[in-house]
């Protein structure tokens, strides 16, 4: 069974609100073993690091500026997991954004 572990890096909480992804990481699974196959993107929020975000994971404006935004990274991400089940620790916070 394939499966696919999900964490991303966000600009803050708000999903429905102004903070936007700026780091996706995928591991996929077969049968709960690692196949060795990722997905990492570092993405563009287009908006500014609030200090307590970067405090978190270290990304700031400067670094990001230069990467895709998420529509340009969208398919590939969708191609990746496509339908595999995801496992994620903080689902409710990751799948809002």
């Amino acid at each position: 069974m394939r499966e696919i572990i999900l964490d991303t890096e966000t600009t803050g909480l708000d999903a429905r609100g102004s903070d936007r992804i700026v780091e996706i990481g995928c591991i996929e699974l077969d049968n709960h073993i690692p196949t060795g196959n990722s997905y990492h993107q570092y993405v563009n929020p287009e908006r500014d690091m609030p200090e307590g975000a970067f405090a978190v994971h270290g990304l700031s404006e400067k670094f990001l500026a230069d990467q895709p935004v998420f529509a340009e990274i969208a398919d590939a991400f969708i191609a990746f997991v496509a339908d595999a089940p995801l496992v994620i620790h903080n689902a409710d916070f990751d799948m809002g954004f």
